[in-house]
């Protein structure tokens, strides 16, 4: 019986160059960003250079990716109560940051490849009232983002990204994040650079920028961010908008700076690694994946397939068997919420809803991150054994 003897949540060790800038800061003891005087801060700086990396004017560093689409709302404007679209398909932190900034979650369907549903999306907007889409790019899969903003623009809808999966990916040509209002980033550890935890704001809106900043935690310190609006943009938000202190310290950027240097590199061997793996998968006639379309650069840290005829039990026995082989499988059609994964009928702070189609296909998903910790022959193995797993769990 084939076995993969590694491990599929070891990421790998930080950069030399992260881990000297880390030790020089706590040597300082300067750890708040706001605590270097005249000099620039690292976390000003990690502004300013991802903002010049993605192409967007303003961004604000926050202490998580969650908080960062919680603040995007807040600075929207967001009114308690008010409707706010966003994908059934997705992980609570998503419903959860609507929740937090006082809003009511109405949840779209996916389609068989797992995207936002753009039929759906239109009905509910009508149905809704929606002012605004908080639009995941889940497990990295992005949908048509030409056909997305026609229909977000005939509505007059905006739109703001979580891009928690898609640090790096584009369509078109056109990076994640530059396609509505603002655009959410997360630096968790399993995110594509690590800082344990962290978040990224990005917006080409100067209003929005400065009211997030100043939410953020600025105090009246906001002209110190690397990557914000002028100071006269903050006459109005300095004193409209509340302290919700999350902004992100010293430590945690300057260990983020030399990854984000490194990204596009760390891409390209994520591909490599997806690759292996997708080749042996679409050998097995059982599964489904989804056909990437050529306007989709993405970013290869985790792979999703579907077993469209098995049982839940026969998908809970494929958990078990590929488990003792060594290879960890994430099932979204489990009854429980395990670990980060869970789905819309486990979030009771959302309205019930009926999402039967997000149901099918979730009944029958299966997820499995690729870290660079494992080589392309390791993927290939771990293939081998997904195949061999769904044929016993299935026959």
């Amino acid at each position: 019986m084939q076995r993969f003897d590694g491990d599929l949540t070891r990421q790998e060790g930080l950069p030399e160059a992260s881990i000297e800038r880390a030790i020089e800061l706590l040597r300082t003891g300067r750890l708040h960003r706001y605590q270097t005087g005249e000099h620039e801060s690292e976390a000003a700086a990690l502004e300013r250079e991802f903002a010049a990396w993605q192409g967007s004017p303003y961004c604000i560093a926050c202490t998580s990716g969650g908080y960062a689409l919680f603040l995007s709302l807040l600075a929207f404007g967001l009114e308690p109560g008010e409707p706010v679209l966003t994908n059934a398909y997705t992980l609570a932190p998503v419903p959860g940051s609507i929740a937090h900034a006082g809003g009511r979650a109405v949840l779209v369907e996916c389609d068989d490849d797992t995207v936002i549903d753009l039929a759906d999306l239109e009905r509910k907007i009508t149905q809704s009232g929606a002012r605004v889409l908080m639009l995941s790019h889940m497990r990295g899969h992005l949908v048509d983002m030409g056909l997305l903003q026609d229909l977000l623009d005939a509505h007059g809808v905006a739109l703001i990204e979580d891009c928690a999966h898609t640090m790096g990916a584009s369509w078109n040509g056109t990076r994640s994040g530059n396609f509505g209002l603002a655009a959410c980033f997360s630096t968790q550890t399993y995110k594509h650079i690590n800082s344990g935890e962290g978040g990224l704001l990005i917006t080409r809106d100067k209003t929005l920028a400065a009211r997030a900043t100043v939410a953020s935690g600025s105090y009246m310190l906001y002209e110190r961010h690397g990557s914000g609006p002028q100071a006269e943009d903050f006459a109005d938000a300095k004193f409209e908008m509340p302290n919700c202190s999350g902004r992100l310290d010293e430590l945690r950027a300057a260990i983020l700076r030399p990854q984000l240097a490194d990204l596009d590199a760390q891409v390209m061997r994520w591909g490599e690694r997806y690759r292996a793996l997708e080749a042996v998968l679409r050998r097995g006639n059982a599964l489904r994946l989804r056909e990437r379309p050529p306007q989709e650069q993405f970013v290869g840290s985790s792979l999703q397939f579907r077993v469209p005829r098995a049982s839940a039990a026969q998908c809970e026995t494929l958990v078990s068997v590929a488990r003792a082989r060594g290879v960890e499988l994430k099932w979204f059609g489990a009854p429980q919420p395990h670990g980060y994964t869970s789905r819309h009928s486990s979030w009771r702070y959302v309205d019930s809803q009926s999402l039967p189609a997000t149901e099918r296909v979730l009944s029958t998903l299966f997820d499995i991150r690729i870290p660079l910790t494992i080589s392309a022959a390791d993927c290939e193995l771990i293939g081998e054994i997904i195949l061999a797993s769904v044929s016993e769990a299935t026959s």
